[in-house]
């Protein structure tokens, strides 16, 4: 920790350009070369061991020599052209009529032309039934007794699996 004094000395040696200063600072220079030199600035990739080398493979860009577009550089307008003319009381108007021409039904040109153009593009298949296909018979039982009927089979199997032998009255469901 640094006493007031010795504090007052350092500022009068860095701000007194007369004086040399042992200080390292210099004034107006702070951060002048705090851009990394072009060496630094190469890429490098992973040598092993946590380590990194130069990467070598550096290609020149594809548009070298070639203006590029207003559309990459500039933010385009999201609205139509003249909206923007128009005062916030006009737009507000305009909205308004939009809105109530929509609820009325009388919709506009631009929608009804968009549904036509998506039941144009999308392929409606109609889905045929295989002629030979026949329908599950109903057994004739509810989803309890089925239930029943399923976790009975299940172990059955699983003591056959163990080899424990029992006789089949022990697996015929009880309700059935």
């Amino acid at each position: 920790m640094r006493t007031f004094q010795e504090f007052n000395l350092i500022c009068e040696a860095i701000y007194d350009k007369d004086k040399k200063s042992d200080v390292d600072l210099e004034v107006g220079k702070i951060g002048a070369d705090r851009k990394k030199s072009a060496p630094e600035r190469r890429r490098v990739k992973a040598a092993g061991g946590g380590k990194t080398k130069p990467a070598k493979d550096y290609k020149a860009r594809k548009d070298i020599g070639q203006q590029r577009q207003a559309s990459t550089r500039v933010q385009q307008p999201e609205k139509k052209r003249g909206t923007a003319s128009l005062s916030p009381r006009e737009q507000q108007r305009k909205a308004a009529l939009e809105r109530r021409a929509a609820k009325s039904g009388g919709k506009s040109n631009k929608k009804e032309l968009e549904k036509k153009a998506t039941a144009l593009l999308s392929k409606k298949v109609k889905k045929t039934v295989d002629p030979n296909y026949k329908p599950q018979k109903p057994s004739g039982l509810n989803k309890k007794e089925r239930r029943q009927i399923r976790r009975q089979g299940s172990k059955l199997v699983t003591h056959l699996q163990k080899g424990i032998d029992k006789p089949a009255s022990v697996y015929q469901p009880k309700e059935v």
